[in-house]
């Protein structure tokens, strides 16, 4: 899945799949935060612009607020990890995706 349609920022992985943007958590925010024992996720409809929270998470080593890596609307959330938050503690980051965007620019996607 690597190359030009895989970027990260702000510890959190973006993947265009051709028609949306899929987002999680890259490796090394898995690492820093350690076990992940809670999530509050946005919900699906919801706009955002790049910069704003997006996504809080709990761990054993802090509480992190994750900014939104794009501006967009969320429209989809993988609701999985509601019932079992241990995705996020997934070793492979692209098997932990959180959500997707749509009606993103693809420039601000390039530029990033």
């Amino acid at each position: 899945m690597a190359g030009k349609h895989l970027k990260k920022k702000n510890n959190l992985w973006i993947l265009f799949n051709g028609k949306e943007y899929c987002v999680g958590l890259t490796n090394e925010a898995q690492e820093e935060l350690g076990d992940i024992t809670f999530a509050n996720l946005p919900k699906e409809g919801q706009t955002f612009k790049s910069g704003e929270p997006l996504i809080e998470v709990e761990a054993e080593k802090a509480v992190n607020e994750f900014a939104s890596p794009l501006s967009g609307t969320i429209s989809s959330v993988n609701e999985k990890i509601n019932e079992d938050i241990n995705i996020l503690n997934d070793e492979d980051e692209m098997n932990a995706w959180i959500l997707s965007f749509k009606e993103v620019d693809p420039k601000e996607f390039e530029e990033i």
